[in-house]
């Protein structure tokens, strides 16, 4: 499986797709990726999962479109409070 996920950060928001859902929560908590710097302090916003690479990279180009951004933006504004990357990895 792949999944991908975007997290909502204090400065930016932040898509990526990865096969360890929990390493990847670790690593942004741990601040290890250039991404992690840049997004400030962040809350799990969604997860999908994906039964290849391929599909999973196809959902993340759409989210990283104007199009994309228009839905994630309203999506972020529907959930109230968004999920801390703790609850939903079991941190």
């Amino acid at each position: 499986m792949v999944y991908l996920y975007v997290l909502q950060g204090t400065i930016k928001r932040y898509i990526g797709i990865t096969n360890d859902i929990k390493r990847r929560m670790a690593e942004h908590k741990a601040k290890s990726s250039k991404g992690s710097r840049v997004i400030g302090e962040f809350s799990l916003l969604m997860v999908e999962e994906y039964p290849d690479y391929v599909t999973a990279r196809q959902r993340e180009k759409y989210l990283k479109s104007g199009a994309g951004r228009r839905w994630l933006r309203n999506l972020a504004s529907d959930q109230s409070p968004p999920l801390s990357a703790d609850a939903e990895t079991g941190g």
